[in-house]
């Protein structure tokens, strides 16, 4: 009596637990769906993570589920009350065919997603490239003049008195090189201009170069143009194979579930029924 009061507890525990995580999961699948968007791409790769995402929990409440259910079967009397077990399987099988379909629309939505946000990553690029060459010729015109050509002598003129006045001085050198807060690069630069004082006038001349700056400039939008498209490159190619593989897995076992469940129960009402014997 208290082995079969025990096995009727764990049959509606259990049948509790599957119910309740299935419900949990339509009603998540419910709100996700809000504000409902299908056009948008964005929205349409959102909701196939998500879903794929959460797509164990229902596949744990049919096994607690179907395990009440054979522990009802186990048990004297059998199973009482609404059997869920055809609703629940006929979800699966719903299920599996919508996880199934998820995984070629993820993979090209996302393949798509990647193609738009490369080109935008391109344009982006693009125009700064643009706006650095017009900045450039209007600096070149200016310092084609005679008022330029001074402000630009008077700027390396500036330069190498505030580098020079620091290299004499001893104690504000230690200090410079001592100082944690300045760069480590600096520190070399100061090293190589206190050892070859011709490196200052190069380095001088670099730095008020427009073209030479310019030309840093642009490889430095270059250089983070191809990053940006490589890293938006390799998230798609994350998510796509995580959450693809993912759905086609999901789909696979739930179609397993649904189909193999409802054809065993539809043998097992099929002999049943042929196992009873006709009243005479």
């Amino acid at each position: 009596m208290v082995n079969r009061f025990a096995s009727v507890n764990a049959s509606l525990i259990l049948k509790v637990v599957g119910i309740v995580l299935i419900v949990s999961f339509l009603l998540d699948f419910l709100i996700l769906l809000l504000p409902f968007q299908p056009t948008d791409r964005v929205w349409q790769i959102n909701l196939a993570t998500a879903l794929v995402d959460r797509g164990i929990v229902p596949l744990v409440g049919l096994g607690a589920l179907f395990t009440g259910y054979w522990i009802d079967s186990a048990s004297e009397g059998g199973s009482k009350g609404f059997d869920l077990r055809v609703p629940v399987l006929i979800l699966s099988s719903i299920l599996g065919l919508m996880f199934l379909l998820i995984f070629p629309l993820h993979l090209n939505n996302v393949r798509q997603a990647s193609t738009q946000a490369v080109n935008q990553i391109n344009q982006q690029a693009e125009q700064a490239e643009n706006q650095l060459k017009n900045q450039l010729a209007q600096f070149q015109a200016q310092a084609n003049t005679e008022q330029g050509k001074a402000q630009l002598d008077q700027l390396r003129a500036q330069a190498r008195t505030q580098f020079t006045e620091l290299l004499k001085d001893d104690q504000r050198y230690q200090q410079a090189l001592n100082n944690p807060q300045v760069p480590a690069q600096q520190k070399e630069l100061l090293k190589k201009f206190k050892a070859n004082p011709q490196e200052l006038d190069q380095f001088i001349a670099q730095q008020t170069d427009p073209q030479g700056l310019a030309n840093q400039r642009l490889n430095q939008i270059r250089q983070g143009k191809e990053d940006a498209a490589k890293q938006a490159r390799d998230n798609a190619w994350k998510s796509g194979l995580r959450i693809g593989i993912s759905s086609l897995v999901l789909s696979i076992g739930y179609i397993i579930i649904g189909w193999s469940g409802l054809r065993g129960l539809g043998a097992l009402q099929g002999g049943g029924r042929k196992g009873k014997v006709p009243a005479r």
